[in-house]
């Protein structure tokens, strides 16, 4: 079982903010397949420097709107 990132991102929200887009269609805009933005939403994955900016790109949006990681506890 793939150990979830710390990564986290807040994809689903803005795919939804931006008109309900689809993971297919984000995957189309960045290049890359629906399964890695289901990866990457959900955790399962860390995306590459460049996917995670051509991702914030598409929202319009900072790198830090979009991923984030938490403080060590």
């Amino acid at each position: 079982m793939a150990k979830k990132t710390r990564v986290t991102n807040t994809i689903r929200t803005l795919r939804f903010m931006t008109g309900e887009m689809t993971q297919q269609q984000l995957a189309d805009r960045v290049g890359v397949t629906r399964q890695t933005i289901l990866a990457v939403e959900n955790g399962k994955y860390s995306p590459t420097l460049e996917l995670a900016f051509a991702i914030a790109k598409v929202f319009d949006k900072p790198l830090e709107d979009v991923f984030s990681m938490p403080e060590e506890e």
